[in-house]
């Protein structure tokens, strides 16, 4: 079992010291690395955070666009592809993505529901999800599977198969659990980048 990821972001985080702490070794990739022609890294999991697409918080956008046939040949090949809420009203703020998805930004603690046999569920393992948790917004006109929702049924998790990988996205703004990080960065081989 190998367990790795590339956090994707323009400085280090204390996101980056929880993957790390979960067993993961985890590289830090800035968006002029990815965007590099001659930048190689091999992964289990890509994890990109709240805020991407908002450029107050990161210049990460110009580099997702011009990485979008790098991120797809990844996720592809069987590469694990977990992203947040782009934090901000962009509408094309998950452009890069080989599917479409539509995204709101309204921030608001939310109860949640997960879908029956949802495997990935354990992303709040560590929180109350019927108490609420804390979204910075929801998904719509996509064609992939929803996995946890809003009381009014506002998806906030979505889960869509490319190729031999896999992509989540979460609109949820709460760090994933222990438990979801090690299973989802953790599996029998890396991916090239």
């Amino acid at each position: 079992m190998t367990c790795t990821a590339g956090f994707i972001w323009d400085t280090p985080q204390i996101f980056n010291r929880l993957i790390t702490d979960c067993g993961v070794a985890c590289e830090h990739v800035t968006p002029y690395l990815m965007a590099a022609p001659f930048y190689r890294g091999r992964f289990v999991a890509i994890i990109i955070p709240t805020g991407f697409a908002n450029p107050q918080y990161s210049k990460l956008m110009p580099a997702l666009t011009v990485s979008a046939p790098r991120i797809k040949h990844f996720i592809e090949k069987g590469g694990r592809l977990l992203v947040f809420g782009g934090g901000t009203g962009r509408e094309d703020a998950y452009s890069w993505l080989p599917f479409h998805l539509t995204y709101h930004h309204v921030y608001g603690a939310r109860r949640l529901r997960f879908e029956e046999n949802n495997p990935y569920a354990s992303i709040l393992a560590d929180y109350d999800a019927e108490a609420g948790v804390e979204c910075d917004g929801w998904f719509s006109d996509c064609d992939g599977d929803v996995l946890a929702a809003t009381e009014d049924g506002k998806p906030v998790m979505l889960c869509r198969e490319v190729g031999d990988g896999i992509v989540i996205v979460t609109a949820i703004h709460e760090y994933p659990s222990r438990t979801f990080l090690r299973s989802f960065c953790c599996g029998a081989r890396e991916t090239l980048f």
